[in-house]
This record gives structure tokens, sequence and C-alpha cells, in this order.
């Protein structure tokens, strides 16, 4: 499954090139990465269950300290 978020300039939900997940200033999980079609940052929030099951398949990488 690879996570997905949407594409203001494509008008539409996208799979995320080569996403990022983070830590945001109150505590969630955001993935940045980049629209395959446009090329431009793409961001999609996540619930740390499924940052951390996107983290072990490898289908993200982690960008944050514990």
């Amino acid at each position: 499954m690879a996570i997905q978020g949407y594409s203001v300039k494509a008008k539409k939900k996208v799979d995320i090139q080569n996403p990022v997940i983070s830590k945001t200033a109150r505590g969630g999980f955001i993935a940045k990465g980049k629209c395959p079609e446009t090329g431009i940052t793409v961001c999609a929030m996540l619930s740390a269950e499924n940052a951390e099951k996107a983290i072990k398949a490898g289908e993200a990488k982690k960008g944050y300290w514990t």
C-alpha cells in the first residue's frame, strides 16, 4: 500500500514518490514527497500506527528522531 496524498495541481489523490515521514510540532505524523505527475510537493497526515507500518514495510523513510 503506497502512501497517498492530494495533489492540488493535479486535483486528485496520487501515490507519493519517495515519502519521508516527519513529526509535526504538535506531535502528529506527516509524509512528504513528490507528485509523480506534476513534480510538486505532496503531503499526507498519518496516524502514529500507519506511520510506523509504512516505515517498517519500507514504503517510507524515517525523517525524525525518537
